[in-house]
C-alpha cells in the first residue's frame, strides 16, 4: 500500500475537515447565540452530549469564539473614578469578580483584549510585556490588519518556559494584527551587569533599546513576590534570589526589574541582570496601561502604579477596593 495519499483522498479529507468546522461553529452559535442547553443541542444534531462539550470548548481554545460584555456596574463605575481620583490616572477600568479569592487573570484578560482592540491604530508603536494575565489576552483581541503598526517585546527570552514565553507572547500579539514585531534575542537574564551591557552595545540589541524611546503604547502586568509567582514557578529566579529581593524591600517586579512599595527600584543584584526595558524608558511611552489584579498583588499595584504611573489601570474589584483602603 502506497504511503502517499491520492489527489481524491486527500480532497476528501479536506472536506470532511471543512464540514466538522461547520459543525463545530454552528454547534458553539447554538449554545452562545441561542442560549441553547448542551443537551438540547446534542438532540439537535444528533451528537452526544460529550462530544458537543468537547465542540463548544474547542471553539473557545480556537479562538473562534469571542465574548465580549459592556458592564457598567454601579459599584465597579464607582471604584473606577475614585481610583483614577486618588491616584491621578486618567482611565481606569475596574471589573466584575465574583469572590475576593477568585482567580482575576481572566476577567481582567478579556478587558485587556477589548480595551487593546480599540486602541490599536495604524503607524503605532506597541511595547509589550509579558505575564498569565496579558496571555490571556489574546483569546479577546479582535484580529484586523493595522497598516504600518510595530509590536516590541520588552523583555528577553526564557530558556526553560513551561507555559509560555515573552517572545511567544510578543509574536502572538503581533499576528492578531499582521504587525511587525520586535524581539529582544537575548536571555530574560543574565549572569552580570557587564555582560548586559556587551549584549546592547555590541550584539545588535541598541536597536531595539532605541525603538523603546519612541513608544507610542507600553502594555504591562506586575508579579507580586510570592512562593507560586510565575518567574519561580518556571525556576527563572531562585527562591534565595527572591528572599534578598524581599529583604531588600521589593514587593513586586515589573518584568524581573524589582521595586518597592513606594515605586522605587530596590538594590537588587537581578535589576542589574535583567534583559529588558527599563521602567523609566517606559515612563516615556505617550500611554502605559497596567494590568494586573488579585489580592496577593495588592502591594504590588501599589508600587507598581507607583513606578510606572500609568494611563490606563486594569484591575478587579477586590484588589480595587484594597488599594482605595491602602
Amino acid at each position: 500500500m502506497s504511503a502517499k495519499k491520492s489527489a481524491s483522498e486527500a480532497g476528501h479529507d479536506k472536506a470532511g475537515d471543512q464540514s466538522s468546522s461547520r459543525l463545530r461553529l454552528r454547534a458553539a452559535w447554538m449554545y452562545f447565540i441561542e442560549g441553547m442547553t448542551q443537551s438540547e443541542i446534542a438532540e439537535r444534531l444528533g451528537l452526544g452530549r460529550v462530544t458537543v462539550l468537547r465542540m463548544i470548548a474547542a471553539a473557545r481554545e480556537n479562538n473562534e469564539v469571542k465574548i465580549n460584555i459592556d458592564h457598567n456596574l454601579t459599584n465597579c463605575v464607582q471604584l473606577e473614578r475614585e481610583l483614577e481620583e486618588k491616584f491621578g490616572i486618567g482611565e481606569v477600568i475596574v471589573v466584575p469578580l465574583s469572590d475576593p479569592n477568585a482567580d482575576a487573570v481572566v476577567p481582567i484578560g478579556a478587558a485587556i483584549g477589548q480595551h487593546i482592540s480599540s486602541l490599536v491604530m495604524p503607524d503605532m508603536k506597541i511595547g509589550v510585556g509579558w505575564g498569565r494575565t496579558l496571555l490571556q489576552s489574546l483569546a479577546h483581541i479582535q484580529r484586523s490588519n493595522i497598516a504600518n503598526l510595530s509590536v516590541v517585546s520588552l523583555l528577553g527570552g526564557i530558556m526553560k518556559a513551561k507555559e509560555f514565553n515573552p517572545a511567544e507572547f510578543a509574536w502572538r500579539f503581533a499576528d492578531n494584527f499582521n504587525a511587525d514585531c520586535f524581539l529582544m534575542t537575548a536571555p530574560a537574564l543574565v549572569d552580570s551587569a557587564e555582560t548586559r551591557h556587551r549584549l546592547i552595545d555590541n550584539c545588535g540589541l541598541k536597536e531595539l533599546f532605541d525603538i523603546a524611546q519612541t513608544l507610542d503604547v507600553v502594555l504591562l502586568s506586575v508579579g507580586a513576590t510570592v512562593d507560586d509567582a510565575t518567574y519561580r514557578r518556571i525556576e527563572q529566579i531562585s527562591g534565595q534570589e527572591q528572599a534578598q529581593a524581599r529583604e531588600a524591600g521589593a514587593v513586586g517586579d515589573l518584568m524581573l526589574h524589582f521595586y518597592g512599595a513606594e515605586g522605587e527600584l530596590t538594590p537588587s543584584p537581578l535589576n542589574d541582570r535583567v534583559m529588558s526595558i527599563p521602567p523609566q524608558t517606559l515612563k516615556k511611552a505617550k500611554r502605559r496601561i497596567l494590568a494586573s489584579g488579585g489580592m496577593n498583588k495588592v502591594d504590588a499595584l501599589l508600587g507598581g502604579i507607583r513606578l510606572i504611573e500609568p494611563t490606563t489601570f486594569i484591575t478587579d474589584e477586590w484588589a480595587a477596593r484594597s488599594l482605595l483602603e491602602k
